[in-house]
């Protein structure tokens, strides 16, 4: 692997409160911000618009499309400047800037590896917010026979960019909320590499939430059926891997 060049990807829509402070901590880890405006409205895109004249590169999306799609949009652009790593953090500020180093500090022994925040939550989450990722946990879980994948819903992640556009040219793993934890199961399928780190989360009283409730639920429960059909289909294979790993003295 090239000598690891990394920079931000931050997916954008209608955070026009948070997204200046965001790029100010990403710059100062020294990180080039690529931003991808999914379709924001007026505020948004003025606030997107002046980043842009401070330097930080933007693409615009002609309309929302989704978040899955504005994180594919980022990778293709991030590896068509140059980029070998995008640490792709969310627009609304949640998570705690502090912790974001850990990340890049990966990319000194496992740059081939994704890796993957999983939330530190203080008292300021919603309830129904906490328990409801757990149905998400346990098919992911189901699906990949492991748990090596702590949290497939977090915002931050470090993205090997080369390795993930080319298992995105066969899966494009959805346009809105599926995206997240289908490309971590396709990885993980894959045999790629993955790290969990910890991130601190909070969620501010005026935070702007972009779930469908009944959509979201529908694209998601889809999602988790298709993978459990995928993962049937490759039930020995994943077996085998577990075999592999497990220590000698757990086998049977």
């Amino acid at each position: 692997m090239a000598e690891p060049r990394p920079c931000a990807l931050v997916p954008v829509y209608d955070h026009p409160a948070t997204i200046g402070a965001v790029c100010a901590e990403l710059s100062a880890l020294g990180l080039p911000v690529v931003l991808v405006d999914d379709g924001s409205h007026a505020e948004c895109a003025a606030e997107l618009d002046r980043l842009a004249a401070h330097g930080h590169h933007m693409l615009r999306l002609d309309c929302n499309r989704g978040k899955g799609a504005a994180v594919r949009v980022g990778l293709a652009e991030a590896q068509r400047l140059g980029y070998t790593h995008a640490l792709q953090v969310d627009a609304d500020g949640q998570h705690a800037s502090e912790d974001l180093p850990g990340f890049l500090a990966e990319l000194d022994g496992t740059p081939e590896a994704l890796v993957v925040g999983y939330p530190r939550y203080d008292a300021s989450v919603p309830r129904s917010r906490l328990y409801g990722r757990y149905a998400t946990h346990v098919w992911v879980w189901i699906n990949t026979l492991s748990g090596e994948i702590r949290d497939s819903m977090c915002g931050v992640r470090l993205y090997p960019v080369e390795s993930l556009n080319r298992l995105l040219a066969r899966h494009s793993c959805g346009d809105r909320m599926t995206f997240d934890t289908e490309i971590l199961v396709r990885w993980h399928w894959a045999g790629g590499t993955l790290r969990n780190l910890p991130v601190r989360v909070h969620y501010p009283r005026d935070g702007v939430s972009h779930f469908a409730l009944w959509r979201d639920n529908r694209q998601i429960s889809a999602m988790h059926a298709r993978l459990f059909c995928g993962m049937l289909r490759r039930l020995p294979r994943l077996l085998a891997r577990r075999w592999r790993r497990a220590p000698v003295e757990a086998r049977p």
